[in-house]
């Protein structure tokens, strides 16, 4: 009767190891599905050796990430470019047309990432495909994440040679160089 005894209590903790471990296995794996509540691309360029600051609007943004499964983690966005902001409406207009964002046939600016690893200084880099005009390029951005409780930050700076995605013509007075700062708060 002994050994009934013993069996019966191996059996009902076989029954909720596995339970446990198989029952949890999905939360184990789980990455964390942010909601993007504000989302901000801000540029910066030099134009006749001054600095003009712009922005764009209607970011559109999916964060899902997790410091303990980065292997699992995914960020993509894209915004529209007819939102291109400079405070000047006459060199907004400008760069709407063909020669810069073609904002008409080309609507949209995306990226996505397809690796995310941990840098030394603690700080994260995302290897990305960037999508503007028509062209797509792979871009390292380096950025900071900031939990805190149900609520973290994401913040990145990247430059890119506009000339590469047919961002206007060779100039000089206008820069090559953008600079690209991209804030992702989430809940």
């Amino acid at each position: 009767m002994k050994n009934y005894h013993y069996q019966v209590y191996f059996f009902i903790f076989i029954y909720f190891f596995v339970f446990f471990i198989f029952g949890n296995i999905k939360s184990l794996f789980a990455q964390k599905q942010w909601k993007v509540k504000d989302a901000t691309v801000t540029f910066k360029i030099k134009n006749a050796g001054l600095t003009v600051d712009g922005k764009f609007g209607a970011v559109v943004a999916s964060v899902v990430f997790d410091v303990a499964n980065l292997s699992q983690a995914s960020i993509e966005a894209s915004l529209e470019t007819k939102t291109v902001n400079t405070s000047n409406e006459s060199r907004d207009n400008h760069l709407r047309k063909p020669e810069y964002f073609d904002a008409t046939k080309f609507p949209k600016i995306s990226m996505k990432s397809k690796k995310i690893a941990k840098l030394a200084n603690g700080n994260y880099e995302g290897t990305f495909d960037l999508t503007l005009k028509g062209v797509n390029k792979e871009v390292k951005i380096p950025f900071s994440y900031t939990e805190n409780g149900d609520t973290a930050s994401l913040k990145g700076e990247f430059s890119i040679n506009r000339l590469d995605f047919g961002v206007g013509k060779s100039s000089w007075i206008l820069s090559d160089k953008a600079i690209i700062t991209i804030i992702l708060n989430v809940n």
